[in-house]
């Protein structure tokens, strides 16, 4: 096999339809059910399905069968079948839902309009994810045009990721067996260090949000009169955080939400530091001034990918400042979200939550914090030294340069569901949201030289794959 006339292979075809099919992408506000409880009346993320599929279904690939699979109230998935000439299966996974629009969008881009500027394509949803269903049998397609064997490969597109992917459970029912058991399994929706060589992700840490409401007035009160007889909620809300979180230093308290770091992914994370250096506090839009939680690059990467970590993200109560009266509030409510070390229990964790922040409530207050289903993260099995091997060369191979691999701060319940079900599959879990790229934030790119190479990568995987079941 050629791994020139792979990257050539793979070229075309992004130069001939993906980029184009990429932009239609883009335009299609196919917000997840969690940010759109109207989905199924509002038609986006049906146009979003049927775009790709349609897409799938014009690729030259002998004996593929491409389905929209349907289950009654829940999003749809993808699913693209192509037979084996090999025994065993792969699994590629990637996912069609996006995140809102969100605010602050340089001049000339948006969420819904795509735009090429610098070699990289701007709108909500490109390189999260809608580049994992093009890549994934561009990667296939371009093996096939050299006859290189391999095992059957399913194709799962799903369409409910960013809301915890809540529909794929009764998909993954449904689908049963007919997934097979795949002894390889590849994820297109993790971070890059950098757009200069493979990255490979190794972990995936949890999540558990939830809203902590305190009401301590029936109606709001002029401040003049209120204010030192009765608490404020706004001050009560920071005492309970202050119980997870030190408001110094942001350690999480709760010995619940510990874990311990493996040796191996902290050799793993010293060495991605290494590489990395002063980029990984760098690739944050940091306001002028403002400085990193810590300046240790092995600090950084352990706080963002093994410990667990406290963002509060929304507010209710709180008027605009605009229109913000001399009262004292009755009610203020707050959307935390907790991100969890990549083995900690998710239902324990929240247990402690819940009760850390209900018990006791300063001055009485009614104190209530309902939490969402929390995500487990995940932690790979150790690579097989084939793939170890294979990762490497890829990487050298299309780059020049070494394969890393780091743990990856955000969530992917998909993972943790197909540790459990195939415990004996290898990951390769890879993407291209790396430096400034900005996924669920203003001005989302996927850097399309990086996906095209990338895209290079995974179809060389899959070759050594194949070669490891007699291909």
């Amino acid at each position: 096999m050629d791994a020139f006339r792979v990257l050539e292979s793979i070229g075309r075809q992004w130069q001939g339809s993906i980029v184009e099919r990429l932009q239609a992408y883009v335009r299609i506000p196919a917000k997840s059910p969690m940010f759109d409880p109207e989905w199924e009346r509002n038609g986006f993320i049906d146009a979003a399905v049927t775009l790709i599929a349609d897409w799938c279904r014009a690729q030259p690939i002998p004996g593929m069968r491409v389905e929209v699979r349907r289950l009654p109230g829940l999003t749809p998935v993808v699913l693209v079948d192509i037979p084996g000439e090999l025994p065993d299966c792969v699994l590629l996974y990637g996912h069609l839902d996006k995140q809102p629009e969100f605010t602050g969008w340089l001049p000339g881009l948006g969420p819904w309009e795509p735009v090429i500027r610098d070699g990289k394509l701007y709108g909500r949803g490109g390189a999260d994810d809608g580049y994992a269903a093009f890549s994934s049998l561009a990667a296939i397609a371009a093996l096939k045009e050299q006859n290189v064997k391999l095992p059957r490969c399913v194709v799962l597109i799903e369409a409910s990721e960013e809301s915890g992917s809540v529909h794929l459970p009764a998909h993954l029912k449904a689908l049963g067996e007919s997934l097979g058991n795949p002894s390889l399994v590849v994820c297109l929706d993790a971070e890059s260090g950098n757009y200069e060589q493979l990255w490979c992700t190794t972990s995936l840490r949890g999540n558990l949000t939830g809203e902590l409401r305190v009401r301590v007035l029936e109606e709001g009160v002029h401040s003049g009169m209120a204010t030192g007889i009765a608490p404020t909620p706004f001050r009560i809300i920071q005492q309970l955080l202050s119980r997870l979180e030190n408001p110094v230093t942001g350690d999480i308290l709760l010995e619940e939400l510990q874990v311990s770091l493996p040796p191996d992914r902290r050799s793993q994370i010293q060495a991605a530091a290494q590489v990395l250096g002063s980029t990984i506090a760098g690739k944050l839009p940091f306001s002028e001034g403002v400085q990193p939680v810590s300046d240790d690059p092995v600090e950084q990467l352990i706080n963002s990918t093994w410990r667990a970590t406290l963002a509060v993200t929304g507010a209710d109560g709180l008027p605009p400042i605009k229109s913000a009266g001399n009262v004292l509030l009755p009610e203020v409510a707050v959307k935390i979200s907790l991100r969890l070390p990549p083995t900690c229990d998710p239902k324990r964790a929240a247990e402690a939550v819940r009760e850390t922040l209900e018990r006791d409530p300063p001055y009485g207050a009614q104190v209530r914090f309902r939490g969402d289903a929390g995500s487990g993260g995940w932690n790979a099995p150790a690579f097989a030294p084939w793939l170890e091997q294979s990762l490497s060369n890829a990487s050298r191979q299309i780059f020049g340069r070494d394969a890393v691999h780091i743990g990856g701060g955000g969530t992917i319940p998909f993972m943790g569901m197909l540790g459990q079900q195939f415990p004996a599959a290898q990951f390769f879990v890879t993407g291209v949201l790396g430096p400034h790229s900005n996924a669920h934030g203003p001005n989302e790119f996927l850097h399309l030289d990086y996906a095209r190479k990338l895209t290079a990568c995974v179809a060389l995987v899959l070759a050594d794959h194949a070669r490891q079941c007699g291909g």
